[in-house]
């Protein structure tokens, strides 16, 4: 009897997978493209630590020029090196090809944007975020997890629908039973016991996750395709298109894993990042270098290598598609400590990016004198996170369920960071009903989420 190699074994493990295993899984395998399903992708990168956005995004002109720089004497960032934006603020000089990014406009940046009330802990801030649920640290459910809950948009099938690119699920898809952690395509096996068991492991597996439909076994069986798949297509290394070139980091390499699966047209329609080293009380540099250059270098640097990557690959440019946010869970203190640092503060910024994105400068600016200034001492939050997601969710993903995602949210308006089809909001706690109408009639403009 001839060896069965490990591709001819993988191949073999079941009818979908084989049925892939020979071309670039576009979305015709998945569902008919005469449907109206919505074919975005959303990338939700958390720069973890308190980020200091007044030091990334800083006012270079007016009386808040004055105020930034008094309360900041040795860590301000001088004028003649701000990268200009609209004339009143402009961005760290470490970010130059992510400055590129803004100049083609398609870039936004939302200052004065975070949570609206005020908790300078990192525990209780990122699970406001991520939860989705500001003031409620203790949902069971992440608002990403309950955005795929209420999108009825999606095709039947998705062998890859959401991916958190690290070791644990991120608290914001919490609850989605779908969500794939994978780090490293080439790591992403069954890895139990000895090499020459894994083989009959994974059809011990397949056979008895095929024995029921569960959620488990449901879930299960779409792992097991997904590292099949992978294990053939996507474990021999990737080469990033256009002469991008991401940074040598993990942040890098997280990044340069989330180009390769939508390339792979695996279904990806979210994907989860973090940033980490964000909370700079002291030593966080003076003028435009130090510690927290080398940090904004490294985002700015991933970010426009993610852009360039997915721009114009093979004739298929998959910016058009696809918005990367950036969020961190507060900014810090205007005034700069006696350890040249920042401490914990309120009001921060938010960054989109992506080929449907209204480049410029988004939302209100509270201002930097001390009777605007959160509690005496921060920046005041303005815009509060879930507008600028909500306007995702609805003009890209084409999911206007806010009571269900955003829970206690009902105040939306868009801020206008992208284009797209405005739906009107759908704030009952069951949401998704307006969805269900629209996806049976078949209107595909309400649902492809690529106008503009």
């Amino acid at each position: 009897m001839p060896k069965t190699t490990r591709r001819h074994f993988v191949v073999g493990c079941s009818a979908a997978v084989a049925g892939m295993s020979g071309a670039r899984f576009g979305s015709l395998l998945f569902a008919d493209t005469e449907m109206p399903y919505n074919n975005e992708t959303l990338i939700v990168v958390f720069a973890r630590g308190g980020m200091d956005s007044m030091n990334l995004v800083f006012p270079v002109s007016g009386v808040d020029r004055g105020h930034y720089e008094a309360a900041r004497p040795d860590i301000k960032v001088p004028v003649n090196e701000a990268l200009p934006l609209d004339g009143q603020f402009g961005i760290h000089p470490a970010v130059g090809q992510l400055h590129n990014v803004y100049q083609a406009g398609r870039l936004a940046v939302v200052h004065a944007a975070g949570v609206p009330l005020g908790n300078r802990s990192h525990f209780d801030s990122q699970a406001f975020m991520e939860l989705g649920t500001p003031g409620n640290n203790q949902g069971s459910t992440g608002w990403l997890a309950r955005h795929f809950q209420s999108a009825y948009n999606l095709p039947p099938e998705i062998v890859m629908p959401s991916i958190s690119v690290s070791s644990i699920q991120t608290t914001s898809l919490l609850g989605d039973h779908d969500s794939i952690n994978m780090s490293d395509p080439g790591d992403f096996n069954l890895q139990v016991g000895p090499w020459e068991w894994r083989d009959a492991q994974r059809l011990a597996m397949r056979n008895l996750y095929s024995s029921d439909d569960t959620w488990l076994h449901t879930s299960s069986l779409q792992a097991l395709d997904a590292m099949d798949i992978i294990e053939i297509h996507a474990s021999g290394g990737y080469t990033p298109a256009n002469g991008a070139e991401y940074p040598n980091s993990s942040f890098g390499r997280h990044l340069k894993v989330v180009a390769q699966m939508i390339k792979l047209g695996l279904g990806l329609r979210v994907a989860t990042i973090d940033i980490g080293g964000w909370d700079t009380h002291n030593g966080q540099g003076d003028g435009s270098g130090g510690y927290f250059a080398s940090r904004v270098g490294e985002l700015g640097g991933g970010l426009a290598a993610l852009y360039t990557d997915l721009g114009g690959f093979g004739g298929t440019d998959y910016t058009n598609n696809t918005t990367v946010v950036l969020q961190s869970e507060f900014g810090r203190r205007l005034r700069q400590n006696a350890d040249r640092g920042t401490d914990h503060g309120h009001g921060g910024v938010m960054l989109v990016m992506g080929g449907t994105t209204i480049g410029g400068v988004h939302g209100t600016w509270p201002g930097l004198a001390n009777d605007q200034l959160y509690d005496g001492a921060d920046l005041a939050v303005s815009t509060d996170f879930r507008r600028v997601l909500s306007e995702i969710l609805i003009r890209r993903m084409g999911n206007n369920s806010l009571g269900v995602v955003f829970p206690g949210y009902a105040d939306y308006q868009p801020l206008g960071v992208v284009h797209g089809t405005d739906l009107p909001p759908d704030y009952s706690p069951g949401g998704a009903l307006l969805f269900r109408d629209g996806f049976e009639s078949g209107d595909a403009s309400v649902w492809s989420g690529s106008q503009g």
